[in-house]
């Protein structure tokens, strides 16, 4: 497909639903080869992703075992996430703005550095993959709002009611007090970022979510901005973030965590630096959460949060593992 064919007219990419033995996956593993270089063991393939979403990572791993790329594998394994209507933070079910919208973000980046996003966008379940058609099909980075929703239509997305019943429901009753808040490790404000490099080495990543549930109208945070939620160099690594996008994008979050390992930080190092910026200019505030998660080139990885509670969950030959991540402030 040729990027930046901005007429050309494309059919929506699909990534199946899970198959009996993807899920029964979810419970093995498949031993693949550990690449012996100077005495640095590369672990390749691998996929990662923030919080402990099993199903997410199985499906890239699918992608990934079968000698997909990378960006595939991104992508059909958020798009897991997105279908899911007991995911209340992402895609389809998540929920809505203060005005009873449901409005979703997402990007995606290759091993290029090309990138697409979309921001605000309504009625398309999945988000990710129009992020994907902005990067190969136009001349743009990000499509906003009705602008994005009509390119998705062009693009033969079909129109979604996003709004659920349950999340109508709770909508509805959040109204009698319409109090905000920002609960720690609550699924009120989080994302699915995801990270992979493939057989050839090659690393891709995407990040995509419904925001904080009952935002004001027209919120964008971290999720949809290369460089704050998410950030892809293939010749160092990615990192990608979730929590109060608000503080990711002051620090610019995933941008920094890749730059500190090109500087030669190991992932975990890198997270943990990205977050002590972030407390550096929150000095004294305890009242969100933050957590990131980074790959290096050798399939190294690391995650790093403020409060405790954080995971993210790897699929490599070394298995299906769920990671907790230390935090800067303890229990």
């Amino acid at each position: 497909m040729k990027r930046r064919n901005f007429l050309k007219n494309s059919t929506l990419t699909t990534a199946g639903m899970l198959s009996a033995p993807l899920l029964a996956s979810c419970q093995g593993t498949t031993k693949k080869t550990i690449v012996e270089n100077d005495s640095t063991k590369i672990v390749k393939p691998i996929a990662i992703c923030t919080w402990n979403f099993m199903n997410a990572t199985a499906k890239a791993w699918e992608v990934l075992e079968k000698g997909g790329s990378s960006l595939d594998a991104v992508e059909q394994g958020v798009m897991v996430e997105e279908a899911d209507l007991n995911n209340e933070t992402v895609g389809n079910g998540g929920r809505p703005d203060r005005d009873g919208r449901v409005t979703l973000d997402a990007c995606i980046m290759d091993k290029d550095a090309n990138c697409g996003a979309v921001l605000c966008m309504e009625n398309i379940a999945h988000p990710i993959s129009v992020a994907r058609k902005v990067m190969e099909e136009t001349p743009h980075v990000m499509l906003v709002g009705k602008g994005a929703e009509q390119f998705a239509y062009e693009q033969g997305f079909q129109k979604t009611n996003l709004l659920t019943e349950k999340a109508k429901k709770d909508w509805l009753e959040w109204k009698k007090n319409s109090q905000y808040e920002t609960i720690i490790n609550i699924e009120n404000h989080d994302t699915i970022g995801m990270l992979a490099i493939d057989k050839n080495g090659d690393i891709a990543g995407a990040c995509t979510t419904s925001g904080m549930g009952y935002k004001m109208a027209g919120r964008v945070g971290d999720s949809p901005i290369i460089g704050a939620g998410l950030f892809v160099d293939n010749e160092v690594g990615g990192a990608t973030a979730t929590g109060v996008g608000e503080e990711v994008v002051r620090t610019v979050g995933s941008f920094l965590i890749v730059e500190l390992m090109r500087q030669g930080k190991s992932p975990q190092e890198a997270c943990e630096e990205g977050v002590r910026r972030i407390m550096e200019k929150n000095k004294d505030r305890t009242d969100f959460q933050i957590g990131f998660i980074a790959i290096n080139k050798k399939g190294e990885t690391g995650g790093y949060c403020i409060h405790p509670g954080f995971s993210y969950r790897s699929y490599s030959e070394e298995g299906h593992i769920d990671n907790p991540s230390d935090s800067f402030l303890k229990v």
